[in-house]
């Protein structure tokens, strides 16, 4: 104004351009951005660098070190042993037979003396089953019994009565015969002394008779007892062989019907192993040749067996086999079974369901290597 300016807005042009030092001062505080300067980050000290990287490599041996000890393992649990030849091997697991407590005759369970994983003897009682009716029965039975044999007596007795009548009528017949020989007795006497005697006669006949009816009579009532008391026995449930309870099916109250199962156990006298092989292995194995079992759980015990079992057809078989090629794919069930002998004792080392490995003797010649050698019962 009037050719004079303000000393803050006065602009200085160079060349066109205005001065920007100048305009600078023209932008409010508040508005200039707020610029944080970067600092440079402090390393650590090369004692702690060196540290941190001493325990990396720490931890990736170890972690080596550790997988390598892993696989040494696994290897020497699971990797089979190479056998010589005159040998096959084949994978199963044990089995033990199967046997089923059942009951007789259909009626209610009312004591059981066993339970589920308890070592068994033969003959020993496991359950009573209720028998109040067939006890009731059996003594109508001897009851019956008594009866009879008081027939049985009563008619000896008639027996001998009636001999004694035929001996008297006898006496009396001959001396009439001889009266009458004589003339001192008439023949109709004589015939009256013989029809006494042939009705003694038929009346001894008759308690013959009457004898063999009441001791028939007798010998049907001693059957009936004897069959009430096999019932009773046969409601006490009984373990047929030596072995363990593997299972309990019924508890106590409960009614079965005739033939319902209460246990199941394992005979452990009888311990198999199936394995398949391939038809070129199983065609040179023979009834009774020699195997070994040896078990997952028990790496290092060598379970001595014996082939009793060689299936007829083969399992996975195709409906026509034509090539070699097929018949190499052809597999044979082969059981071999432990010595029962080996097993008495170890009833509670019996487990159905181990996996492991049985090796055979399709060479009989053949010696077995030294990792396959019997070694005594774990």
């Amino acid at each position: 104004m009037n050719g004079t300016s303000e000393p803050d807005q006065k602009v200085t042009e160079q060349d066109g351009q205005p001065d920007v030092a100048a305009s600078a001062v023209l932008i409010p505080h508040d508005m200039v951005p707020a610029v944080s300067p970067k600092l440079p980050v402090p390393l650590p000290p090369p004692s702690v660098r060196y540290r941190r990287r001493w325990r990396r490599m720490l931890i990736l041996l170890l972690l080596i070190a550790l997988g390598g000890a892993g696989g040494a393992i696994y290897w020497l649990k699971y990797s089979e042993p190479s056998l010589p030849p005159g040998f096959a091997s084949g994978n199963g697991r044990l089995e033990a037979d199967e046997i089923d407590i059942d009951t007789k005759f259909a009626g209610r369970i009312a004591k059981l003396f066993a339970d589920e994983g308890d070592i068994l003897k033969a003959d020993q009682v496991v359950a009573l089953m209720d028998t109040r009716d067939l006890e009731a029965s059996l003594k109508k039975s001897e009851a019956l019994v008594l009866q009879a044999q008081r027939t049985l007596d009563e008619a000896k007795a008639n027996l001998v009565q009636q001999q004694t009548q035929v001996t008297l009528t006898k006496q009396e017949l001959d001396r009439t015969s001889a009266l009458v020989l004589k003339g001192y007795a008439t023949l109709e006497l004589l015939d009256q002394r013989r029809q006494q005697m042939a009705g003694a006669v038929a009346a001894e006949n008759a308690a013959t008779d009457k004898i063999g009816e009441a001791q028939r009579a007798l010998e049907a009532a001693t059957h009936d007892v004897e069959l009430y008391k096999v019932n009773i026995a046969d409601n006490a449930l009984f373990a047929p062989r030596e072995g363990r309870i593997q299972y309990r099916v019924a508890n106590v109250g409960e009614v079965l019907p005739a033939g319902g199962k209460v246990f199941t156990m394992l005979d452990t006298s009888y311990v198999y192993m199936d394995i398949y092989l391939p038809t070129a292995e199983a065609g040179r194995i023979r009834l009774g040749s020699d195997a070994r079992i040896i078990l997952d759980a028990y790496p290092t015990h060598v379970i001595p067996a014996k082939v009793v079992f060689i299936a007829s057809q083969a399992q996975f078989t195709p409906k026509e086999v034509e090539t070699k090629e097929e018949r190499d794919k052809l597999m044979f069930r082969i059981r071999v079974k432990i010595d029962p002998d080996r097993l008495l004792g170890h009833a509670e080392i019996v487990r159905s369901g181990l996996p492991g490995v049985a090796y055979v003797h399709t060479n009989p010649h053949a010696a077995w290597p030294p990792q396959l050698q019997a070694s005594a019962p774990p």
